[in-house]
């Protein structure tokens, strides 16, 4: 497996490990039999069952096609559906513990899934997966066409420290939260925002600081009432960790 740096919009440094070419590949095989399933079920069950195969054999060309494309578009949509609703996993992915995320460290919006779903019809569907194979191959980022495009990558999940301990702080028992829209932030981008805004710190760097206030605001909705942004961010971090830690 590769190393995979993210350069952060605040121009730090994140290393990731890429997910393997084979982890992709069994991956995808095992959203595939989640498909293949789906189509037995309908087409050799729901069909048979119901005795509607000689129904179908009466209808003209374009009836015919659209009942068919209406039953499976949960298979069209498979990949862009799950990984919007995922967070940027499929069965597969989550089964081999890999997930989609931006160049840039955030979470990948739905705009990144449709175009990572439409680029699917070239790197896989048309060329039989060549074309998305030789790309992940050669990709400094093992990333197929439709990872270049949207501006993203699939990064392995498998380590022995959970992204959640790499964004913990200390609470106390009696601490109340001071911004319930942190909710908002994923994992990835409390510990982007954790590391972030310890190395700005360290290096007594405000303008850093300055950005990453604008960030949270920006991607959270929340308005700091603090008016001092170190205080601010702290507090977001210690709101992020109350909320989780009490799902």
């Amino acid at each position: 497996m590769s190393e995979l740096s993210i350069t952060t919009t605040q121009n730090v440094n994140i290393n990731f490990t890429a997910a393997s070419v084979s982890d992709r590949m069994l991956a995808y095989l095992l959203d595939l039999l989640v498909k293949l399933a789906y189509a037995t079920v309908v087409w050799g069950i729901f069909f048979k069952s119901l005795g509607l195969t000689k129904y179908m054999e009466n209808l003209d060309t374009w009836s015919f096609a659209a009942i068919v494309i209406v039953l499976f578009l949960p298979v069209i949509f498979y990949s862009l559906i799950q990984e919007s609703l995922m967070e940027g996993q499929t069965l597969g992915k989550k089964i081999l513990k890999i997930k989609v995320v931006k160049i840039d460290g955030y979470q990948a919006s739905f705009g990144d899934y449709i175009i990572r779903w439409l680029f699917r019809i070239i790197d896989v569907n048309l060329s039989w997966g060549v074309i998305g194979l030789i790309t992940l191959v050669v990709s400094e980022k093992t990333q197929r066409l439709g990872d270049i495009t949207a501006g993203t990558a699939v990064i392995s999940l498998k380590n022995n420290i959970s992204i959640n301990h790499t964004i913990l702080m200390d609470l106390d028992q009696a601490y109340v939260p001071t911004y319930p829209l942190v909710i908002k932030l994923s994992d990835n981008d409390a510990r982007i925002i954790k590391e972030t805004y310890q190395n700005a710190v360290a290096k007594r760097d405000f303008a850093t600081l300055i950005k990453l206030r604008q960030k949270i605001e920006q991607v959270t909705g929340i308005k700091n009432i603090s008016g001092n942004d170190t205080d601010f961010i702290n507090t977001v971090l210690k709101d992020y960790n109350f909320y989780t830690q009490s799902m």
